[in-house]
């Protein structure tokens, strides 16, 4: 993974943005793909601020009973603010993500936009206002990502707090109905504390995080960045994560660009499955550094198992 200082991303007021400037910066992202295909940056602009998608999985993970039927929606890197994910483009993510009538639905973190081409601020107390709107049976959890540590991880958490969703920081939660119990577990971030280039100091402590889990319930677990994965035991039905954006930029039959993860491209985007373990990776809704997507449209995950 390569980051530098994160203020270098704080957003900016930019009312004044123009095409040419936005879509000139996204030459850093987008590269190759925009000077080979002509139009690809207006394209991109397009896809992150119009396309939204509801991206099924449905799956028996190790360790989870069979039968035992269990929906999950996955809201992934908001990332509120505009030009892409202004309010109202907020509005029609909790109003999706209601219409599936989930059993579960979970908030993966990187709640506001903290690059420089913001257009529109969307306050915590809007965004927040919005997500307490969700509803579902078993309730609606959230985690921290690495963008809320840098950039107001205390107003992340009285937003959050303000509008009843509970957020999980190592700790875990046992759900459901006796004979039909499942855990859902939370991560601390693993990036939380900027050190350097490519320098971190997490709050994470999955040891510490399972050790809460104390019966022989199938186990979920939200994480923000998924490089944790490799040390995932096997005890973990499935893991879901966010934070990679599948890449942002995607150009047909090559990998991604760019994958803010130590491990390339391998746990990008989508099902992985390594040594029996599972993973889900979200592509999420928002953007970093450019409000910019191609071949990865924002996405609400809809999870189902047994």
């Amino acid at each position: 993974m390569s980051i530098g200082d994160p203020a270098a991303f704080a957003p900016h007021a930019a009312p004044g943005v123009s095409r040419r400037g936005l879509l000139k910066a996204g030459l850093g992202v987008a590269g190759v793909g925009a000077l080979v295909f002509p139009g690809t940056g207006a394209y991109a602009a397009l896809e992150a601020a119009n396309d939204l998608v509801i991206t099924p999985y449905r799956l028996t993970p190790p360790g989870w009973r069979a039968g035992q039927r269990l929906t999950i929606s996955v809201i992934a890197d908001l990332h509120a603010g505009g030009p892409n994910m202004g309010l109202q483009r907020v509005r029609q993510v909790v109003d999706a993500a209601n219409a599936l009538q989930s059993d579960l639905i979970v908030l993966m973190g990187d709640y506001f936009a903290t690059h420089r081409f913001v257009t529109e601020v969307v306050p915590n107390e809007a965004w927040s206002e919005e997500l307490g709107r969700l509803r579902a049976p078993f309730g609606v959890y959230s985690i921290l990502g690495n963008h809320d540590w840098w950039h107001g991880v205390k107003g992340v958490r009285e937003a959050l707090n303000r509008v009843h969703v509970p957020l999980m920081e190592n700790d875990a939660v046992l759900l459901g109905d006796p004979g039909r119990r499942f855990w859902l577990a939370g991560l601390g971030d693993q990036l939380a504390h900027w050190l350097g280039p490519s320098r971190f100091r997490g709050v994470d402590d999955l040891p510490g995080t399972l050790k809460k889990v104390t019966t022989d319930d199938p186990v979920l677990l939200l994480v923000h960045e998924p490089d944790i994965f490799v040390q995932v035991p096997e005890r973990v039905s499935l893991t879901i994560a966010g934070h990679t954006h599948g890449g942002q930029i995607r150009l047909p039959l090559v990998p991604p660009l760019w994958t803010p993860s130590a491990y390339g491209a391998r746990f990008a985007y989508g099902h992985i499955v390594e040594r029996n373990r599972h993973l889900i990776v979200s592509g999420g809704l928002g953007c970093s550094q450019v409000p910019l997507r191609l071949g990865v449209p924002p996405e609400i995950l809809h999870i189902t198992l047994g």
